[in-house]
């Protein structure tokens, strides 16, 4: 170690620190100790950084001489000076002494337990997305004796059962679950209804399709959500068979109360964010805006291929058909036509030619599903989840932190007229109803400032989700490679040869036509 220190030059308060602080097993110190200990030095984060960074910790111990080594580091920063060794070797015979109060005292810091990181969010995507997969499909008969709907079965893989849910349980599961985690991302969840002006482009046998699919991206990310999956509110909604579940689920929010009242770290939230949390808040944010807006573009184009992929099987089918329909066509030629037995011949080579045009559109219609399965449906699901995140942070800005704010406004308004009612005399009456509004108001504000606080400490995990997210994006290019190659394998050379043969026999056969 540059520097060495000789333990019988120490200070004797060096040595009662180490009597406070050292495990009293092995006389190590542990690293998360001696981290609690530099938090006592009120030094910058800079300071500290370089002064564990010459301390050997690397097997999560400090022996002895190491920790003498860091409190002579420490004693040198707070005198203002660089710690290093090259200086601690100018002064190896006197070590200055560090400001770390009543070596007694320190004693405290071996028995906390180890911080919890309560902050960060250790998911990976491939965990997320094996937490559940439900799936939602569509009951093809409309219940209801006057006013039909539609109602779904919900199949989670989790909990190993179905249930069926209508929409009007969707939407109020959607509104239970806002309420309990407002400072969460919570997908929006599709319209109940075709919106005016939709009917023109879009069959209600579409729109009921769509809607399905948007559902099912809603509960897939719910149902993966680490915070979401764990409470007993997505449960009861993928489990409960009973005849009520709205009811149910009203009730449930009602006992339990919203996330802020129910996280044991609620009121703490303050003392785990980072200082510099506004502004790494607004670089992710801008981050994801962009990755949004790109996504919806891409998404678009992938929409449009997918679409052309099936009006390109519907032009070959109804192609081929025509072709079917001419060489069906059994009617008898007049007399004035000439070679009659070609044109037969042609007819029945036009007939098997519509054959091959039901071929390569099915394979058309193939690419379509899987372009629009395996590329749009994931696009989407990704877009569901950015879009939740931006809605999370207009929440966050125009809910608690603007109540906050008004809060301080009407509580500098009623500080005002307590200070005019000192200079001009009121009734006892009015002063003292006064300060028991000023006292409430006080209690909601210091109660906005938590759930503030605690609103950018959820802001900040569900950041750290978005992100877990991200690699998704190579799942959903790949999947859009794959689904491009497959389909070009799938129009085979042999089907290519069957096509291109009927036609060189029918481009024969016009030609001995014409020839005659």
């Amino acid at each position: 170690m540059a520097g060495e220190i000789n333990e019988g030059s120490v200070p004797a308060y060096y040595r009662e620190v180490y009597e406070a602080v050292h495990c009293r097993t092995d006389g190590r110190v542990p690293l998360e100790v001696f981290q609690r200990l530099l938090l006592r030095t009120d030094l910058s984060k800079a300071l500290l950084t370089q002064i564990a960074e010459q301390v050997d910790s690397s097997d999560g111990f400090l022996s002895k001489l190491s920790l003498y080594k860091a409190l002579a580091l420490i004693a040198l920063a707070q005198q203002g000076k660089q710690p290093s060794a090259k200086l601690l070797e100018n002064c190896i015979q006197e070590l200055p002494k560090p400001q770390l109060g009543d070596p007694r005292d320190l004693g405290a810091l071996r028995m906390q337990p180890a911080q919890e990181d309560v902050l960060t969010v250790s998911q990976t995507l491939d965990k997320l997305l094996t937490r559940d997969t439900v799936q939602v499909e569509l009951i093809p008969e409309k219940k209801g004796l006057f006013l039909k709907h539609v109602e779904y079965q919900v199949t989670s893989q989790r909990y190993k059962i179905s249930v069926y849910r209508r929409y009007s349980d969707f939407d109020v599961f959607h509104e239970v679950l806002l309420q309990r985690f407002a400072y969460r991302v919570v997908p929006a969840l599709p319209p109940k209804r075709m919106l005016k002006g939709v009917l023109t482009n879009v069959s209600e046998r579409e729109f009921i399709e769509g809607r399905r699919r948007a559902l099912c991206r809603f509960i897939n990310l719910v149902a993966r959500h680490p915070f979401f999956s764990e409470d007993e509110l997505v449960k009861t909604f993928l489990t409960f068979n009973g005849s009520d579940v709205q009811t149910k689920l009203r009730d449930h929010y009602k006992k339990t109360g919203d996330e802020f009242m129910t996280n044991r770290i609620a009121t703490l939230a303050k003392e785990y964010l980072p200082a510099d949390i506004q502004a790494q808040f607004s670089t992710s944010r801008e981050m994801i805006r962009n990755i949004h807006n790109s996504f919806q573009k891409l998404r678009d184009r992938a929409e449009k291929m997918a679409e052309r992929s099936k009006e390109n099987a519907t032009d070959l089918l109804m192609f081929g058909r025509e072709l079917s329909t001419l060489g069906s066509d059994a009617s008898s030629l007049p007399s004035l036509a000439s070679s009659q037995s070609s044109w037969g011949t042609l007819r029945r080579a036009l007939k098997s030619l519509s054959v091959e045009f039901a071929v390569l559109s099915d394979k058309a219609a193939q690419q379509g599903r899987r372009e629009e399965d395996d590329v749009v449906e994931k696009l989407n699901l990704f877009l569901d989840l950015l879009q939740s995140y931006r809605d999370l942070c207009e929440r966050h800005e125009k809910g608690v932190l603007h109540e906050h704010q008004r809060a301080l406004h009407k509580y500098g308004m009623m500080k005002r007229q307590m200070m005019s009612a000192t200079v001009q005399p009121k009734e006892q009456a009015s002063v003292e109803q006064l300060e028991s509004r000023i006292i409430q108001q006080e209690n909601a504000i210091q109660t906005m400032e938590l759930r503030n606080y605690f609103s950018l400490f959820c802001l900040h995990q569900e950041t750290q989700l978005i992100f877990a997210y991200l690699p998704i994006t190579s799942h959903i290019l790949g999947a859009f490679v794959n689904s491009q190659v497959q389909g070009h394998r799938e129009v085979r050379p042999a089907d290519v040869r069957r096509c291109l043969s009927s036609y060189f026999v029918l481009h024969f056969l016009q030609g001995c036509i014409f020839s005659a």
